[in-house]
């Protein structure tokens, strides 16, 4: 299964939560939930009955999971019901509801553009939407999460239940469809007089009879068809926008859906799947509370703690893990160091290079401590999740703290040559501390034949392939920044995205502890020792040229 935006591989969760672990069946609950509230809130645009529908979808999902022959499809099935759900209630029709209920809450792109804070074309993006028909909105619901990474176009197709060729076509057709309502938002919001003499008999509800008749008048109006400002697509627009929170109020109760005990092991469940959820207990977790006699999540205020910490290495584990740089290479590394930058020629430098090639530390081999650096925050101009997936895509950050950069190449869209992010306009200090994801980008992917296509690529689709004598990236990379720094996507070569987070100590220092025992192929490797003599990444300057790409490949500064 691919991992979603948080990072997350969730096969082992799913298979685990099949055979009953309770705690694997709370993370699912917690970690997928925002993802249906997010599919089901847009395709309904924040009606009275999105509660209804997502709560029904989970309780179907638990209900059904031991049905699910493999846990790599979970994302796809769990979609599928998703829309099976929203399709059920457009067909029940009126329902417990009227169909023009609105939630009290306003629709989904009022609640998108307040709680993501939007402006500008996404903003208009999101506005578009409410102009959208319930069937296109339904489509635009999971292409959103596709042009996020959060979905291929294979599980789109199938959650919707249409073959990869005509889901290509749909979507073609909702794309243009989103544009004339862009254009419809756009018109609205200038001075056109004609338009307000027009729109003097709308009622005010966007409607498909309206979006046509706004559409005949931009299409004919110079004034309204001239857009002031260039138009951005849409895709590019979309990436940055992170998933809605979930209400902090929102519960979602399951009870079995009213099984027996035999009723739900004839549905497919196993007895310790059943147990678990009928036994009554009180579990917590980062995001939701299991309780007595079924299960709820009850998703708590921004910041409360995590109730788990990173698992501690066992004692037969204690090496130490060198750190890899060109400074102190492993004794197994053919490096191909850059020369090392003179105190004497430049006394500003700080920090190791980073530019030579090595090798990845053994599997079994846990990291060397994490220093703890003072931590007052990073705020970042991507919000809290910065998708980057296009050349020229930029993300500024400042403060002190830590930031997470995830890598997702895609050579089976582009294989080739990578030149990868430019780190510019840097004022203060940038170190890389740490790698780590439980993988480098090299390492065998599992279930690929005779373990030759990896993270980079495969035989049959071709290899990202790096340039001389750059490091080679693991999945999660992370950097501690005092000070404030851009950093720019400069694809021109190899397909690939960046996700960038603001992240914590703790959080670093849990996934590069996390190693094999929790299914990941190797733990993580520790490169900061603490002082300023810590490797600062490639790609990284003070200037801020015009072209990101232009900046040299090496770590001097």
């Amino acid at each position: 299964m691919r991992t979603d935006v948080s990072g997350r591989e969730w096969s082992a969760t799913v298979a685990a939560a099949q055979a009953g672990d309770r705690r694997a069946l709370e993370e699912l609950l917690e970690g997928w939930l925002p993802l249906v509230y997010n599919v089901v809130g847009r395709a309904l645009n924040g009606h009275a009955d999105v509660d209804d529908v997502v709560q029904e979808t989970m309780i179907r999902a638990v209900d059904n999971l031991g049905t699910l022959r493999d846990p790599d499809s979970f994302r796809s099935w769990l979609m599928a019901i998703a829309m099976r759900q929203i399709r059920d209630r457009a067909r029940r029709g009126k329902g417990r509801r009227s169909a023009e209920c609105p939630s009290q809450d306003g629709d989904f792109a009022e609640l998108s553009v307040l709680r993501l804070q939007l402006e500008g074309q996404r903003r208009e993006v999101a506005e578009a939407v409410r102009w959208l028909d319930a069937e296109d909105r339904q489509l635009l619901s999971l292409w959103w999460l596709e042009v996020a990474g959060e979905l291929t176009r294979r599980e789109l197709a199938a959650a919707v239940g249409i073959s990869r060729q005509h889901a290509a076509v749909r979507v073609q057709r909702m794309k243009e469809r989103l544009a004339t309502s862009r254009g419809i938002v756009r018109a609205l919001a200038g001075a056109c007089p004609e338009l307000r003499e027009l729109t003097a008999r709308w009622p005010g509800r966007p409607d498909s009879v309206w979006r046509k008749r706004l559409a005949r008048h931009i299409r004919g109006c110079g004034y309204c068809g001239d857009a002031r400002e260039p138009v951005v697509p849409a895709e590019r627009l979309i990436v940055g926008i992170a998933l809605v929170p979930v209400p902090a109020g929102f519960t979602l109760s399951l009870a079995l859906g009213g099984k027996t005990a035999a009723a739900a092991t004839t549905a497919g469940w196993s007895t310790k799947v059943l147990g678990a959820l009928t036994k009554p207990a009180v579990a917590v977790t980062a995001g939701a509370t299991l309780v007595a006699g079924g299960a709820y999540i009850a998703v708590r205020t921004p910041g409360a703690p995590p109730a788990r910490t990173a698992p501690t290495p066992t004692a037969d584990r204690t090496a130490v893990q060198p750190l890899v740089t060109s400074a102190s290479p492993p004794r197994s590394a053919s490096p191909t160091p850059s020369p090392t930058p003179s105190p004497t020629r430049q006394k500003a430098v700080y920090g190791r290079v980073v530019d030579a090639v090595d090798r990845a530390p053994d599997p079994d081999t846990p990291p060397a401590a994490l220093p703890h650096r003072p931590e007052t925050g990073i705020t970042s101009t991507g919000g809290a999740k910065a998708v980057m997936q296009h050349r020229g895509d930029s993300v500024t950050l400042s403060g002190r703290g830590y930031v997470q950069v995830r890598w997702q190449i895609l050579p089976k869209s582009r294989p080739g040559s990578l030149v990868p992010p430019a780190w510019t306009g840097l004022k203060g200090k940038l170190f890389h501390v740490a790698s780590g994801g439980g993988r480098r980008m090299d390492d065998p992917l599992a279930g690929s034949p005779d373990g030759y296509a990896t993270g980079m690529g495969g035989p049959t689709i071709g290899y990202a392939v790096l340039p001389a004598g750059t490091q080679q990236m693991w999945q999660n990379e992370y950097f501690y920044l005092d000070g404030t720094v851009t950093l720019t996507v400069n694809e021109r070569g190899c397909d690939y995205g960046v996700i960038v987070f603001p992240s914590t100590w703790q959080a670093v220092h849990q996934d590069v502890t996390t190693g094999p025992p929790q299914g990941t192929i190797r733990y993580g490797l520790v490169r900061d020792d603490g002082k300023d003599s810590a490797p600062v990444p490639q790609y990284l300057t003070r200037a801020t040229p015009a072209d990101p790409a232009t900046v040299p490949q090496r770590s001097r500064v």
